[in-house]
């Protein structure tokens, strides 16, 4: 309004009492000034530390992290549940009904994943070794490679079905994306390659469907690779004997396709041969061009059992800048030594606890550092799970057991999921670095 700023006071209109001046020179008043100072600034602090304030409280530190670093489970065999219970029949009340709401079978459904915070899995495609594991024609694996197929059917499936819970498969630079929007990443696993039949162009497929790491073998030798453990004569697992010594020279040619595609090489469930040659710590090979991963298995320091990770593995791992995400399954994380001739050591499954998880893993931090230790639940693939990790919903109790036993802020974000991030972003690196060098698809 035209004049209005005319008809406030200024100081020339005051009386003298009231003219500003008046305070400023009158020395009486000039204490006032460093008081005002102080309380304003005093103020400003308090109101910025309420705002940036740093958690103190247990629960308040694992959620900070939880929101700001996904959860990432390295694998989870919640698809081969729902193969083996449900047929992989989704559609049903059955299936809907606890699924959605709670009370499903064994350990994952949404509601509990929601509770764990869980930020990301690695589906399982898992389908089991053929009976004649020794067999190795494409005939024995026919079965195995349509069985997978439907499985990662299945994961597609469940992603089109609950669209704002799963993401669509992510690579190592999406992933981010899916979490930031809310959804649980969901990326696809091989366990063993007898699902790929002795074919890589089947690799190749199942890469293209989603599939982002391969599992060397399960249970069984194959065409590429020793197993750690095999089926013996009465179907319980024995110490297997070596067929290749670690990795054949098809296997060779397959780690280095799965480099090229930028598919993550794991190594659970190999002989440790295996895990040696594939870390380069052999003479003949140097093995991965990319960092691999454990996606479920343990420290053999702790649990000697053949497939848990040995201390000079560790050591390769941390050297190749990869990664042991740990399996909570007690027959891998709470057995003895034994001297059994099947080589297996004794098994104590009814008093494994939360605690011999975070032995592992803290065995782990401490002997090749924190960069190099995730998490990989084996949830819906075993018989029998710790005592405080029943299912999905527990995982933020095993954080603040880290946080608890001194794992920093900081090293617990990578535990939860910034290490498998790294590494996949270095996997994805790696492939669009050989195909920028022009390296082609190997034809087997």
């Amino acid at each position: 309004m035209a004049g209005e700023k005319d008809r406030l006071p200024t100081s020339e209109k005051l009386p003298e009492r009231e003219r500003p001046t008046m305070f400023l020179n009158n020395p009486s008043r000039r204490w006032h000034y460093p008081l005002i100072l102080l309380c304003a600034g005093l103020f400003i602090f308090l109101n910025n530390v309420h705002a940036g304030e740093t958690p103190h409280s247990i629960e308040d530190r694992v959620d900070k992290i939880l929101s700001e670093t996904p959860l990432i489970d390295g694998h989870d065999d919640l698809p081969y549940l729902i193969r083996m219970g449900y047929n992989n029949h989704i559609y049903g009340k059955n299936f809907t009904g606890p699924f959605e709401h709670g009370n499903f079978a064994n350990h994952v459904d949404i509601p509990r994943l929601r509770e764990g915070k869980v930020g990301g899995t690695f589906w399982s495609v898992f389908v089991p070794c053929p009976k004649d594991g020794m067999d190795f024609s494409d005939e024995n694996y026919a079965a195995s490679i349509r069985q997978t197929m439907e499985q990662v059917d299945l994961v597609s499936r469940l992603q089109d079905a609950y669209p704002d819970t799963f993401s669509a498969p992510p690579n190592g630079t999406t992933a981010m994306e899916a979490f930031k929007a809310g959804k649980i990443i969901s990326p696809l696993g091989i366990e063993g390659l007898h699902s790929i039949g002795n074919s890589l162009a089947h690799l190749r497929d199942f890469y293209k469907l989603g599939v982002s790491y391969a599992t060397l073998t399960h249970n069984c030798h194959n065409k590429y690779a020793d197993a750690a453990v095999v089926e013996g004569p009465d179907g319980n697992s024995i110490k297997s004997k070596p067929q290749w010594n670690g990795v054949s020279p098809a296997g060779k040619d397959l780690v280095h396709e799965m480099n090229r595609l930028g598919m993550i090489v794991d190594l659970a469930h190999v002989s440790s041969e295996t895990m040696r040659h594939v870390l380069g710590g052999k003479d003949d090979w140097t093995g991965s061009r990319a960092p691999i991963i454990f996606s479920h298995s343990s420290a053999y320091a702790i649990c000697p059992h053949p497939r848990n990770v040995p201390d000079d593995v560790l050591q390769l791992v941390k050297e190749r800048n990869s990664l042991v995400m740990v399996n909570f399954y007690p027959g891998f994380v709470s057995c003895k030594a034994s001297d059994k001739a099947d080589g297996m050591p004794e098994q104590d499954p009814d008093h494994a606890t939360m605690e011999h998880v975070a032995d592992h893993i803290m065995y782990i931090g401490k002997l090749i550092g924190f960069d190099h230790v995730g998490l990989g639940s084996d949830f819906d693939g075993v018989e029998s799970v710790p005592k405080g990790l029943e299912d999905v919903s527990k995982f933020p109790d095993l954080i603040a057991e880290l946080l608890k036993r001194g794992v920093s802020d900081e090293d617990a974000s990578k535990v939860v999921g910034g290490n498998l991030l790294r590494v996949w972003k270095d996997v994805d690196n790696v492939a669009l670095q050989m195909q920028a060098e022009g390296v082609l698809p190997v034809e087997d």
